[in-house]
């Protein structure tokens, strides 16, 4: 027999904890996609791995509270589960990234394929489910407290469905637009929790009981507000210029008395790069500089070039100082990234760029360019829209006669079928021409594409007639690692591009080869060794 609580008499108050326990599990779903990102990325697959895992503590929850409600009605129980909820989604700031972090360290260690997969699933189970689990068991007990009599269970069922709903729809947009970009990824699950950790305190302050609950709940909220308030991910670094969140991506920025770099990981990869001293960068954007010359840079009174995927614009940079001919246009789908490029990265000011996906920027216009860059792909998050044979047809039917696309792909792979033969395939079923070259030092391949069949021979005139011999020395290198792309086929389209399980098998492949080593070391001089050598 349920118990008796006047609180529980007014139906609104339940309809409000089903409506804010819906909207804390979606606002916790978008919250682990965002805790996860900056560590795993943020694919198709880890956001299967997210939903996946929730929805399994949701139906064990369902099942669980059913049982529990039928077996003892005693609200106090639901509700003090969602305490234990709120304190544990309030302590994911504190402790989730040192969570993932030791995870992500024994896994990388003890698998040898799919550490991606692995990594996120375990983090997720670790981090996400007892929380979501005991939200899951909301629903079936307050169906208990609500449900008077079996002529009016269907409507009052309904109601509490309603208000779930709703309440995930909200908790599905507040931290996407609101919380997320204006406090942080920390700050939103503390709002979360704070929201839970109300309810029940209200339901124990009117019902008289479980005081001692209520105190230790307030208290260990506290403590997680005070320790887990600071939104930063890399929380080893001690002098990053900015650390911040945007709609779209993790980001950070670092400077040294070389450079100023981007990332939108914590642990690896370079979005962008400032150079202090001007010079060229060393990375894929110098190998890049070959496109206009392939495209007659020197014989153009004027070079009209666009950058899909503009970061915080290292390439238009480059082309600005090198060349005094060129219209450059960018297309930045984060509106955050391109205001840190006015702020630490020196963009030009005349250099206009558009806040829109780079796909969506083609479709909307008419111009046609010389040089098309496409430089969206970042870890194994590369766009499928971007990646297709539809797409690469679009990039074409904006290029000039003699037009180059220069792609930059950033995971070369050696395995037959890896991501870049497929994205080299698929543009070579588009354009005539496609050339290829292996950055040093790096797992990056720049990739030339055009229908023009003298691209190289306009490439070696332009070069000899321009000016720069840092760049023309650049230059010598790139023909020298040039080479004809030998297509094959394998293809990608809008229908069947599947980018993520082919980005996660290079990876899988990079991790393998750098952790070789410290393996070695390992089985050779035990833990300690391996602390030593780290």
């Amino acid at each position: 027999m349920k118990e008796e609580r006047a609180i529980l008499k007014n139906k609104i108050y339940l309809y409000l904890t089903e409506f804010f326990a819906g909207m804390s599990v979606m606002a916790v779903e978008l919250g682990a996609s965002r805790l996860l990102a900056p560590y795993f990325s943020s694919s198709q697959i880890v956001w299967t791995i997210i939903i996946g895992t929730i929805m399994i503590a949701m139906a064990l929850g369902n099942i669980y509270g059913g049982r529990s409600a039928d077996k003892n009605p005693n609200p106090d129980k639901l509700y003090g589960r969602m305490i234990a909820a709120a304190v544990w989604i309030a302590a994911i700031p504190v402790l989730g990234k040192y969570i993932i972090l030791g995870i992500s360290a024994v896994l990388i260690f003890s698998v040898n394929s799919n550490f991606l997969v692995w990594a996120a699933f375990v983090a997720c189970m670790v981090v996400f489910v007892f929380p979501l689990f005991l939200l899951g068991t909301v629903t079936p007990s307050l169906v208990k407290y609500t449900v008077d009599s079996l002529e009016d269970n269907g409507s009052t069922v309904g109601m509490l469905g309603a208000a779930n709903t709703i309440g995930s729809i909200i908790g599905t947009f507040l931290p996407t637009f609101v919380t997320i970009p204006a406090v942080g990824t920390s700050i939103t699950f503390l709002i979360f929790a704070g929201i839970l950790l109300l309810l029940a305190i209200i339901y124990f302050v009117s019902a008289g009981t479980g005081t001692k609950k209520a105190v230790v709940g307030v208290l260990l909220f506290i403590v997680c507000c005070v320790f887990g308030h600071d939104g930063s991910f890399a929380f080893w670094e001690q002098d990053l210029t900015y650390e911040g969140e945007s709609v779209y991506n993790y980001l950070q920025v670092k400077e040294n008395e070389r450079n100023v770099i981007l990332s939108t990981n914590v642990l690896f990869g370079v979005q962008s790069i400032r150079i202090k001293d001007d010079s060229l960068t060393g990375m894929y954007y110098d190998y890049a500089m070959a496109a206009p010359f392939m495209a007659g840079v020197q014989d153009k009174e004027s070079m009209e070039v666009l950058i899909l995927g503009m970061g915080t614009g290292t390439y238009a940079t480059q082309c600005r100082k090198y060349f005094d001919n060129m219209n450059i246009e960018g297309v930045e789908i984060d509106e955050k990234i391109t205001r840190l490029a006015e702020q630490y990265f020196e963009l030009p000011e005349d250099i206009s760029v558009t806040t829109y996906d780079g796909r969506a920027y083609l479709n909307a216009v008419d111009k046609k360019y010389d040089v098309i860059m496409v430089d969206a792909y970042q870890d194994i998050t590369i766009p499928f829209q971007m990646s297709s044979v539809e797409f690469f047809t679009l990039v074409k039917e904006h290029l000039n006669e003699g037009g180059v696309m220069v792609v930059n792909m950033n995971m070369r792979g050696d395995k037959e079928g890896n991501i870049n033969q497929y994205l080299a395939d698929t543009i070579s079923g588009v354009f005539k021409s496609v050339y290829t070259a292996d950055v040093a030092g790096s797992t990056n391949r720049e990739l030339f594409a055009s229908d023009s069949e003298e691209i190289l021979e306009l490439m070696q005139t332009n070069i000899e007639e321009h000016p720069s011999d840092e760049l023309t020395g650049m230059m010598a290198t790139v023909v020298d690692r040039l080479k004809v792309y030998e297509p094959g086929q394998y293809l990608m389209t809008d229908d069947k591009a599947p980018v993520e399980l082919l980005g996660m098998q290079v990876i899988d492949d990079l991790i393998q080869e750098e952790v070789k080593y410290y393996k070695k070391v390992y089985e050779t001089e035990g833990l300690r060794g391996l602390l030593d050598r780290l």
